[in-house]
């Protein structure tokens, strides 16, 4: 069951708000061994996930059904931020969560290709379907 656009923008971007703080306020726990800095890298993709869709939601809002969301500035500027956000903790976690957004970015594309691609249309052959005339 789908949402509305507004709905989706709320939910990702109160989500994404709530991932940030886990990040900031765990960081000395997910820095304590090398699988938590490994799990910060993957709460950071979470982030970036959630905040590309709030950004895309917006922007559809905003621009109209049509809207696509970009490599710049739409990915880039989420990719920063989870960069960012992630640099705070450890910068494994940084490598880590670039990895990770990356494969959910095209996880993320497949599916978005597989429901909103349209059948393509055959075109029929007009030299068959016309006749000579003599």
């Amino acid at each position: 069951m789908a949402v509305q656009t507004s709905l989706s923008f709320i939910v990702s971007f109160l989500s994404s708000i709530l991932v940030f703080a886990a990040l900031q306020f765990c960081k000395k726990f997910f820095a304590s061994s090398q699988s938590l800095t490994l799990l910060a890298g993957f709460i950071g993709s979470l982030f970036f996930i959630l905040a590309l869709t709030a950004i895309s939601n917006l922007e559809t809002l905003i621009l109209g059904k049509g809207f696509q969301s970009r490599w710049f500035p739409e990915v880039f500027i989420c990719l920063l931020t989870a960069c960012f956000a992630c640099s705070t903790v450890h910068r494994v976690a940084v490598t880590t969560c670039i990895l990770f957004s990356f494969i959910a970015l095209y996880y993320l594309n497949a599916i978005s290709q597989k429901f909103h691609t349209s059948a393509p249309i055959m075109a029929q052959d007009v030299s068959l379907s016309k006749k000579k005339k003599k």
